[in-house]
């Protein structure tokens, strides 16, 4: 009886491990953690971290931070200040993360649209940059601030000299010349120990039928800045591929970004080529764009992860109709073997928040630099 008793213990304990060992499957495995390739000299991946947003990027996995954004006080034709928008334990944060890398670079980026509660819009970029006595004084703030805060540089996102697209006044006869005449002074004040970049359009500075133009005139700041993040996103909505590699029917595209960079004689080493975390569903209709973590959450009638082979994107479906188009980690390995066999300086993204929460994208973007 009790030789039985074992045989039956023996019996259940043996079923008991085997139910067990059938339960463990491949996806019930713990992760293997995550090793980032290590940074490789001359390769930039640089992340922008806006003010609203709510996490933080990991700094092993970036190189440069753009703080997006610091505005512009301007009334009456006179630069007053700068501020940085949000709360200033958002910057801080961002700034404490070059203590755990201390090779970390992190730059306040400038747009020309008006958002703080004590500010109104008073001329931008377009009024600041028409004075000499304007552009010495924003660049003077500029460098006490990076000195007061440690900080590693400037970035000016004006979007765009010689547009009124920020609500703003503009002249369309001096915008894109005084943006020259503002960055080179900003080079000068900064010396060679402070960074110097801009947020780049895609095509090289265009006329406008009355006189004047509008976009960047990429020639004569190539030999001020020390990169140019590329925009190369929204170039289309509305179902189009707004990030395709190559789309002739798309209002633009990356092969001919790179075409009117190089043709207008930009260095390639300088070039940042830009991804969006976002899928761009319309201009003109709510919902705008999806995050791409929003995306990996759609719901019926949807299918993301779609390919466009001519594009080399992903493309979300609704109904069987195309929804938009996005970055993933295909995309985002394949635009970077393709701007680092260009001689690119590497990647930049808009903008850390939009990503999942593993980081997909972020670590897609780091690895297609590094490794």
């Amino acid at each position: 009886m009790k030789k039985l008793f074992f045989l039956l213990v023996a019996a259940l304990l043996w079923a008991s491990c085997s139910k067990e060992s059938m339960d463990i499957t491949p996806e019930g495995e713990p992760e293997v953690p995550y090793v980032p390739s290590p940074a490789v000299e001359g390769r930039a991946v640089v992340a922008y971290v806006t003010y609203y947003g709510e996490k933080l990027p990991n700094p092993k996995l970036c190189t440069h931070i753009n703080y997006a954004f610091a505005e512009l006080y301007v009334s009456g034709g006179k630069y007053l200040q700068f501020k940085v928008k949000g709360s200033e334990s958002r910057f801080q944060s961002v700034v404490a993360l070059k203590k755990q890398n201390p090779n970390l670079k992190i730059l306040l980026s400038f747009s020309n649209s008006v958002s703080n509660s004590d500010n109104s819009p008073g001329g931008g970029f377009s009024v600041l940059s028409a004075s000499k006595e304007n552009r010495e004084a924003f660049a003077k703030d500029c460098l006490k601030f990076c000195q007061e805060q440690g900080i590693d540089g400037i970035d000016i996102d004006w979007e765009w000299p010689g547009l009124d697209w920020s609500g703003q006044p503009i002249d369309p006869l001096n915008d894109v010349n005084n943006h020259v005449l503002m960055m080179q002074q900003l080079r000068e004040t900064l010396g060679s120990d402070y960074l110097l970049t801009y947020a780049g359009y895609v095509m090289d500075k265009q006329p406008i039928k009355n006189g004047g133009y509008r976009y960047v005139d990429i020639k004569a700041l190539d030999s001020i800045v020390d990169f140019v993040n590329l925009m190369t996103y929204d170039m289309d909505a509305d179902g189009a591929p707004h990030n395709a590699m190559n789309c002739s029917s798309a209002y633009w595209d990356i092969q001919r970004t790179y075409r009117a960079y190089i043709s207008a004689g930009a260095t390639p080493s300088k070039l940042v080529l830009g991804i969006p975390f976002y899928g761009r569903v319309s201009f003109s209709s709510s919902p705008g764009a999806i995050t791409y973590k929003s995306i990996l959450t759609l719901g019926s009638g949807y299918v993301i992860d779609n390919w466009d082979q001519t594009a080399c994107v992903p493309y979300v479906t609704r109904n069987g109709a195309k929804y938009c188009y996005y970055d993933n980690a295909r995309s985002i390995e394949y635009k970077a073997k393709w701007a680092l066999g260009r001689g690119f300086y590497g990647l930049m993204y808009w903008e850390n928040d939009q990503d999942d929460n593993k980081f997909t994208l972020r670590k897609a973007a780091w690895e297609g630099v590094m490794n």
